[in-house]
């Protein structure tokens, strides 16, 4: 049976406007409102449902909606009438698109975390066979690990690289990855699938991954997912900090992790850094291997 459009969520809108709001400023609010109303149905709607999801009168609504018609915010599509979106609207989300900058949406987040953990903060992003990153916080000390936004990595050997692999397919981890064995940094980094593979599983059974003097001697990094979801499901991003060795001890790690946690949902939670990554998502390389 064909699943039914679900019916708009009667509420006051006037309840959400302005508290400074003057009899002009509420009829702008009211307007919006609509425009609101109907993209979050994602199907035109009627005077009635208008009525239903906002609690305004029907008189006032003809009004409101006579205007944002004629200014080409709203298109009357049949008889009843209903109404969706106009191409006016198009024209607003695609500029508010083209002045979202993921290193500044999510700086503000990023930044308490290096100043509470004392260590390098790093949000990152598949891109082909490499993690990008994404945006980059350091703390303020004098030993600190050092990189900058715009650069890019291994994934098999980074905490960020490997959180990222752990959220996709077997199928497409192997894709990602370089000709066996690969290239070793350190006596710890793994060379081959089969090792890599296991700590995967491990990973996605913990909820974080850590990087054990893998990438660089004595530099240790524990990553999470950040819980914004592509379109088959995974998180397609992760943050992560990194440090010296011995300011990573289980405990402490732990406490990172924590930390990481928190950040993540405020992450995903900020529309604004959701709507960022996404759009970075398509911008970037799918995973998989560099021809």
């Amino acid at each position: 049976m064909p699943r039914q459009p679900s019916k708009p969520p009667r509420g006051a809108v006037d309840e959400a406007r302005p508290a400074s709001a003057n009899y002009h400023a509420n009829a702008l609010a009211r307007g919006l409102a609509l425009l609101e109303l109907i993209a979050a149905q994602g199907k035109p709607l009627t005077l009635s449902e208008f009525s239903d999801g906002t609690a305004l009168p029907k008189s006032t609504l003809v009004r409101l909606v006579a205007v944002l018609t004629e200014l080409d915010y709203l298109v009357r599509v049949d008889d009843r009438p209903s109404y969706r979106l106009g191409h006016k609207v198009q024209g607003l989300a695609t500029a508010y698109l083209a002045t979202l900058d993921l290193s500044t949406a999510a700086s503000p987040h990023l930044l308490p975390v290096a100043e509470q953990t004392g260590q390098t903060a790093n949000l990152g992003m598949i891109d082909g066979d490499q993690v990008l990153h994404a945006c980059v916080a350091e703390p303020d000390r004098p030993l600190r690990f050092t990189t900058a936004t715009g650069a890019r990595d291994h994934l098999y050997c980074t905490g960020l690289g490997k959180l990222l692999l752990a959220q996709l397919d077997s199928e497409l981890v192997a894709a990602c990855l370089p000709v066996q064995p690969w290239p070793a940094f350190t006596e710890s980094t793994h060379t081959t699938l089969e090792p890599l593979h296991r700590e995967l599983l491990a990973i996605a059974g913990r909820g974080y991954a850590l990087d054990d003097n893998e990438r660089s001697a004595g530099l240790r990094c524990v990553a999470v997912p950040v819980p914004v979801r592509g379109e088959t499901g995974e998180s397609f991003a992760a943050i992560s900090v990194s440090g010296p060795t011995g300011e990573f001890a289980p405990a402490q790690q732990q406490a990172y992790v924590a930390r990481l946690r928190q950040a993540a949902a405020d992450l995903a939670a900020d529309p604004e850094v959701a709507a960022a990554l996404r759009l970075a998502q398509r911008s970037l390389r799918p995973p998989g291997r560099a021809e």
